[in-house]
């Protein structure tokens, strides 16, 4: 039971993301329909059953941990959660412990992720224009995640913003918001538009805005330097030499990154995704609560996911046409 996870493909798993609900408080326009439907309370885990899965994980050697949703803060108690993660960061077997968040609650909580061990946080934000904004959130409003961005930094969490490209909405903003992060020391990077999920009228090959494109206009006004480094995800940085700033890439589409992939999602309800991009699951929720005082079982269906990890994922915009597309919204398996 001590050896790590090591998928068919020699990867070791070291990284899990976790969705703790598919609540929000946003109705992106690419990650959610306006009138969702949401699980039932007695089908979520709970936040107990949320804490023994994901120290299951930690002992067979996940380092680092990536709470989602849906929105996550929006999760009633989840500071209990955070608190009680935090135990494996005292003790060294969790490396990291983090979140990504749409912002909105941020100013509420960015001391208390501190005090729990939380270093850095992600924010999802695609636009700088309080109009846009609000249109492509649906509900969202641009003020209150400005306000939480500056509670994080305060706070001293490191924020890094995850902007998805979108062709004909944030393509005349690429330079503003490459200069707002680089005034605020943020980090940025830039996410292809995948197709997941149905949005109703939402055409997600128009929206599609390849990051090879994103690349060739930042090089106009940029020098652009490739590193080496990697964050423990898929994305891939450069460096701007003028503003010295990280500006970071994820490329499922235009460039598969498959090759590299440590990492599984749990959804909010037990089901693990090996792959974001393929609809093969498994059911965790079940040994975990067949066995409430035996991991044994629950370990054991963990290994046997991992054996079933695809090499990769199939989107494709190639064909003009949505190849690989998966049926489950973003905000279901975890952002």
């Amino acid at each position: 039971m001590t050896k790590p996870l090591i998928d068919p493909y020699l990867r070791p798993i070291s990284y899990l993301r976790v969705s703790v609900t598919d609540r929000c408080d946003f109705r992106c326009v690419y990650c959610m329909s306006e009138n969702m439907t949401f699980l039932p309370k007695k089908e979520l885990l709970t936040l107990e059953e949320l804490d023994r899965m994901c120290s299951a994980f930690v002992k067979l050697g996940v380092k680092k941990l990536r709470i989602t949703g849906g929105e996550p803060l929006v999760r009633r108690d989840i500071m209990t959660f955070f608190r009680s993660m935090s135990r494996h960061l005292d003790s060294g077997d969790l490396k990291e412990l983090t979140l990504t968040t749409n912002g909105s609650q941020l100013a509420r909580f960015a001391d208390d992720l501190y005090a729990a061990g939380v270093r850095r946080v992600n924010v999802s934000l695609d636009t700088l224009d309080e109009q846009k904004f609000a249109d492509i959130t649906r509900w969202g409003r641009l003020p209150q995640v400005l306000k939480g961005i500056d509670a994080a930094q305060n706070a001293g969490l490191r924020v890094k913003i995850n902007a998805v490209a979108l062709k004909g909405f944030n393509e005349d903003e690429l330079f503003s918001m490459t200069e707002w992060c680089a005034a605020r020391d943020i980090d940025l990077t830039w996410i292809e538009v995948m197709p997941m999920g149905d949005i109703g009228n939402e055409d997600r090959l128009g929206q599609y805005w390849s990051l090879k494109d994103v690349r060739a206009a930042l090089a106009e006004r940029y020098t652009v330097t490739d590193t080496p480094e990697r964050s423990g995800g898929p994305a891939r940085y450069v460096r701007l030499e003028e503003t010295g700033q990280k500006i970071g890439f994820i490329t499922p589409l235009s460039h598969n990154f498959c090759e590299s992939c440590n990492r599984v999602r749990l959804t909010c309800t037990g089901e693990l995704f090996m792959c974001l991009g393929q609809e093969d699951k498994a059911d965790l929720r079940k040994p975990l609560r067949e066995f409430p005082g035996d991991d044994r079982a629950l370990e054991n269906a963990i290994r046997a996911a991992i054996a079933l990890k695809p090499k990769g994922h199939d989107f494709d915009y190639s064909r003009q046409r949505l190849d690989g597309q998966v049926s489950r919204h973003m905000s279901h398996t975890g952002g």
